[in-house]
């Protein structure tokens, strides 16, 4: 059987949604269809064993990603000589690109000497941020050209690529993330965290940054306070913004009402999901930087918990809106207190927002139809039944 190489620095234990998403999707496939050459991690020969597929781990991290600098070249030049020997090796016959850069631009110079044909998957802000720089956008423009696909992990990212990259339209692919909904679960039991007993908890999960919009969502709450007393937000993820989010809500003397959760591991988001009042990602566009699509959305209402959400990027596509949550404009604090005043005083109808968005999960972004629709598209090109 000739095999699908995945190529993706970010995979578990490193967290990321992209990971996530591939992990799921690739671990369905048939055994013997898949290697994957992934970034390094300290804690990989804890989660390595579970997956079904060979690992190799690789320094796919790199401090540039042009071809202008000597420490460019010297990436590059490491990375085609890993793939080389592992599409000898392990009888690849495509590479899945986890990006454009740095992955996808290694796949083509390997489809240039080996003429092995290469996927590039697309998550919106990446191909958003490579129009900042002239070498970056060229660079993409290369290996998009020369890529047998491209996957967009929504119909946003793949408005951007047919109008930005004028790409055409039957070179790009729509494949959603998705959520395991038999891990992803509404509580069995009304009792709430021992943490947040007595308290009516707004939840983000996500790295802190500024297009997710923690600090709006923190600038909305002096706002808040007086109507909901007990209310509490609580962030998990962990990134370069997290200093200054504590220090905006010192600030704003909200300190008592933030938690900052750091990294958790997925046993503990389960029960953070399933125990918040209200998910929340209060994204926006920053420059060129925008959410792609939020997978963390469909984890949330898996486990039946209303959400909101900012009304940028793909976003949109996670929620049915008004039925299982609502889009709101976060680029400032005022349109999401509002959103809020209006969601937390009325239980009942979060409630029902909750069992609605359990519903259209199950139907519509279970991991195991998303990876059918997968095998299906990507196995046929390697002579390989998409069932399992």
């Amino acid at each position: 059987m000739r095999k699908i190489l995945l190529v993706s620095e970010i995979f578990p234990p490193t967290h990321g949604g992209s990971g996530r998403w591939f992990w799921e999707i690739y671990s369905r496939f048939p055994e013997g269809s898949v290697a994957c050459l992934v970034g390094e991690h300290p804690d990989a020969e804890t989660t390595d064993p579970a997956f079904p597929h060979p690992i190799y781990r690789f320094t796919l991290n790199s401090s540039e990603w042009g071809l202008r600098s000597i420490s460019g070249l010297r990436y590059y030049l490491k990375a085609w000589n890993r793939l080389r020997k592992l599409v000898k090796g392990e009888g690849v016959a495509q590479i899945h690109c986890g990006r454009i850069l740095p992955e996808g631009l290694a796949a083509m110079f390997i489809n240039l000497t080996h003429r092995v044909p290469y996927t590039c998957y697309v998550h919106g802000e990446d191909v958003e941020v490579a129009l900042t720089s002239r070498e970056l956008k060229l660079l993409t423009q290369l290996v998009m050209k020369r890529a047998e696909r491209i996957v967009a992990n929504s119909q946003n990212s793949r408005r951007i690529l047919t109008e930005k990259w004028q790409l055409p339209e039957h070179k790009v692919v729509v494949m959603t993330p998705g959520v395991d909904v038999d891990k992803f679960t509404p509580a069995t039991g009304s009792q709430p965290l021992q943490k947040w007993a007595g308290k009516r908890v707004i939840l983000t999960v996500g790295r802190l940054q500024k297009r997710k919009g923690q600090d709006m969502m923190i600038r909305a709450l002096p706002r808040l306070e007086a109507r909901f007393p007990n209310l509490h937000y609580c962030i998990v993820g962990d990134g370069a913004e997290r200093e200054p989010l504590i220090r905006l809500a010192a600030e704003l003397g909200v300190s008592h009402m933030v938690e900052f959760a750091g990294e958790i591991d997925d046993a503990e988001m389960v029960e953070h999901y399933r125990h918040c009042d209200l998910f929340a990602l209060p994204n926006r566009r920053i420059g060129n930087d925008d959410e792609g699509f939020g997978m963390v959305l469909l984890e949330a209402q898996a486990c039946g918990r209303s959400v909101l959400a900012g009304d940028s990027g793909g976003t949109r596509e996670t929620l049915e809106q008004g039925t299982t949550g609502v889009l709101v404009d976060c680029t400032a604090p005022e349109p999401i207190a509002v959103a809020l005043h209006q969601l937390l005083q009325n239980p009942e109808n979060l409630q029902t927002m909750g069992y609605a968005g359990r519903q259209r999960v199950e139907e519509c972004f279970s991991w195991n139809s998303l990876a059918e629709k997968a095998r299906r598209l990507f196995l046929s090109s390697c002579g390989v039944s998409g069932g399992m």
